[in-house]
């Protein structure tokens, strides 16, 4: 029903944006988005989008007492939740650019030959697991919510980083950048986009 909702909604927008679609290339223009800022996105309707983004804990390494506990706790943290939020679930490319720089850096310091062939050996491996052969990618939990109201949103951030924590779960706010790696998600396939921007 909700969902039917959502669709309702983007089809209404894009109704109403019909000579914007049509006059524009660009899917930023259509899109209520007005701004991301201090880890939040500010739409045109004059909410805000924002929430937390939630580290991951293998709970099956942990004994049964522990595991059973986290569960327990998770539990009462989603039945406190009291409005609507999304789950969102985002792969993000996995990035050892700095890890390839310093190996390149000590291949060129090391003066041993053998170091030196395991060294350039080590930078093949890592350069065919950033390749799209292997597809390597960091999955992100983010829980978001959408509300107006600024006190409200720090509240909520609040709490549900403190309902995360009394399940031994870490979370932070979300960052802009996160909330442009989910919109890129989203609308260019987790490509990241820099046309129609304008670079300062």
């Amino acid at each position: 029903m909700q969902d039917m909702a959502m669709i309702e909604q983007v089809n209404n927008n894009s109704s109403n944006n019909v000579g914007v679609e049509a006059s524009s290339k660009y899917s930023e223009d259509w899109v209520p988005i007005k701004n991301i800022m201090n880890g939040m996105i500010q739409l045109d309707n004059g909410y805000y989008v924002t929430g937390i983004k939630v580290a991951p804990k293998n709970i099956f390494i942990l004994d049964a007492g522990e595991r059973e506990n986290v569960i327990f706790n998770l539990q009462n943290f989603y039945n406190m939740i009291d409005y609507e939020f999304w789950l969102v679930v985002a792969d993000r490319p996995v990035d050892i650019n700095l890890y390839l720089s310093q190996l390149q850096l000590l291949y060129q310091r090391c003066g041993d030959g053998a170091k030196r062939k395991l060294i350039i050996q080590d930078i093949n491996k890592a350069n065919a697991f950033m390749g799209a052969e292997y597809n390597v990618v960091d999955t992100e939990y983010f829980i978001l919510f959408k509300e107006k109201r600024m006190e409200t949103i720090q509240k909520r951030i609040h709490n549900l980083i403190a309902g995360l924590a009394n399940a031994t779960i870490n979370s932070t706010q979300v960052s802009n950048a996160d909330l442009r790696m989910i919109l890129d998600n989203f609308l260019n396939g987790g490509m990241t986009t820099t046309f129609g921007t304008v670079r300062v």
